[in-house]
């Protein structure tokens, strides 16, 4: 079998699994989170911190709940990486760097995890279960509680109230992400991931000196790593490395466990509006996008152009060689459309018009499908921009979902398209205007602006992969990287959630011959036009000093 063909292969695969799993799994969280009724564990954790689930919530009030439990995340992280020195189980590992702390924890906390160090060289076992791992889960479960808020702002009429964030906080753990991340963990130990926790052993000699390996909650925490779109890794190699990755079967299952519940969002966003037709045009969109990116990045990559590539059937240069080019780019695209960041390849050793294509997957704002409910949110503000562009188009007020979309919705959805695309470009400016920052590019020209560019956009889309060759363990970097993700995290959720409420408050618009039916072909086609031209109108100098030029150039 080709390398091409087995590369097909696998996305006809993935793509079956996803189908298989949109019904249920979408139908199961429709109905986790419309639930009136609380697990017994739920109610000894509402207990225990003190909240009252039944209790409706105003955006203000949800808005102050996702931010106080995510500064308390912060603060929890940045402590335990600074004691980490007298913590048991620490490995021998010494306290982590008071900045190289901080943009940890805010890397966790706002489901973006960047890594700034090796982990297998700085974390031990208390960090990474206690601290990292649990983000993994919270994090996950922050995302999609604002994106149900944001559902509920369309299905509910005359309020103002979204629901309960604890509610949905603990409901999205509890009910959703442990049971799945718990079944995904048995499956990878069964592919070979460790589970153990034992410490570091000297395996032998390796260029001179001896080589250490470390085990470790590998599989547990490379569960939900993926379900939850977080994507750090237990060991700096990340899903390239064979105890975190180590079968072709297992990066596959991989690559679904990051897509299946973003896929499935869509199916709980129609039934909670009252129409799965509206789910599958929102999932046709995602899907139609995911694909072409996929296809787009299989033909940069197996293209041929000089005999090494010829001889290695595509730019096998950064790739594993037991999962190859056609994995590799399934994976590449499914890390960067969404916010999870894992890697199992090197997305510098991309050919140039290859890397250009991770980078705008996140530009896009991860919304195809994008992270466990950033991206259903991110996708649905596009459409009120989208149904926005069709009303000027017709001179008629435009309506989504029963719902006006006038001057304050359309602003606070303007507000949030723009709010990325600043922190990008304007971080970026700095650092390739300041002298310091541009010390830490290892190559120069078109690819080591890519660099910086890469870093920035992943981090302000709270995506946390990186391109490689930019040492961003300094000051700078760990301080303007972790500035981008808290702005690019927090600010978008509260444009959403005022959204949200805005919606909720009106009182449903009857449908005439006039309205614009968005669960049609059409309105799927406007949507793909509508996202990618204001992407390409935003990103495209920037791409073009980029990975544009490094392309043509080649």
């Amino acid at each position: 079998m080709g390398p091409v063909l087995a590369g097909i292969l696998q996305l006809l695969a993935l793509t079956a699994a996803l189908a298989l799993a949109y019904i249920p799994l979408g139908n199961y969280m429709a109905k986790v989170y419309s639930s009136d009724r609380h697990w017994r564990v739920e109610k000894w954790i509402y207990k225990g911190i003190g909240a009252n689930p039944d209790t409706e919530m105003r955006w203000p009030a949800y808005l102050r709940g996702v931010l106080a439990f995510s500064v308390i995340g912060v603060l929890f992280l940045y402590a335990l990486q600074r004691l980490q020195g007298v913590l048991p189980g620490s490995l021998g590992f010494a306290s982590i760097d008071p900045d190289q702390a901080f943009n940890t924890a805010v890397s966790f906390v706002t489901n973006t995890n960047w890594q700034s160090y090796y982990g297998e060289q700085a974390m031990g076992h208390v960090v990474q279960t206690a601290g990292l791992a649990v983000q993994n889960f919270v994090s996950a479960a922050v995302g999609m509680a604002v994106a149900v808020a944001l559902v509920r702002g369309f299905a509910r009429s005359r309020t103002g109230e979204l629901g309960n964030f604890w509610a949905d906080l603990v409901r999205g753990v509890v009910r959703i992400l442990l049971p799945l991340a718990a079944v995904a963990a048995v499956v990878l130990v069964a592919c070979g991931v460790i589970q153990n926790f034992s410490g570091i052993h000297e395996v032998g000699q390796f260029m001179g000196g001896q080589q250490q390996w470390n085990g470790g909650a590998v599989a547990s925490q490379e569960a939900i790593k993926e379900l939850g779109t977080n994507g750090g890794g237990y060991f700096n190699a990340n899903s390239a490395h064979p105890f975190e990755n180590p079968t072709p079967f297992s990066n596959l299952f991989e690559i679904f466990l990051l897509l299946v519940i973003p896929f499935s969002l869509p199916r709980t966003f129609g039934v909670m509006v009252g129409s799965v037709k509206q789910g599958y045009a929102i999932l046709a969109t995602m899907a139609t996008i995911w694909v072409g990116f996929v296809a787009l990045m299989m033909w940069t990559e197996f293209a041929h152009h000089g005999t090494a590539f010829e001889l290695a059937h595509g730019a096998m240069e950064g790739k594993e060689n037991r999962f190859g080019v056609g994995a590799s780019s399934i994976f590449a695209v499914s890390t960067t459309l969404t916010s999870t960041g894992a890697v199992d390849s090197f997305h510098s050793s991309f050919t140039g018009l290859g890397g250009g294509i991770t980078m705008l997957g996140m530009m896009l704002g991860e919304i195809a499908p994008g992270g466990t409910g950033s991206g259903l949110y991110g996708m649905l503000i596009m459409a009120v921009i989208a149904v926005f562009i069709a009303g000027l188009m017709v001179g008629r007020t435009p309506e989504y979902l029963g719902k006006k979309i006038g001057t304050r919705e359309i602003k606070l959805a303007a507000c949030y398209i723009l709010i990325t695309p600043a922190l990008v470009l304007v971080f970026t400016a700095f650092a390739m205007a300041l002298p310091t920052p541009a010390n830490s590019m290892t190559n120069s020209g078109a690819h080591g602006f890519s660099e910086i560019l890469y870093a920035y956009t992943s981090a302000s889309n709270n995506n946390g992969s990186a391109f490689a060759g930019l040492n961003a363990d300094t000051q700078w970097f760990n301080s303007t990287l972790g500035l981008a993700m808290l702005l690019g995290r927090f600010l978008p959720m509260v444009f959403v959630l005022a959204l949200a409420s805005s919606l909720a408050e009106q009182k449903p618009v009857p449908v005439t011959a006039g309205t614009l039916r968005t669960e049609k072909p059409l309105f799927t086609g406007l949507l793909v036009g509508a996202i990618l031209i204001i992407t390409g109108l935003t990103y495209f100098p920037a791409l073009a000093l980029g990975p544009l030029a490094e392309g043509l150039a080649a």
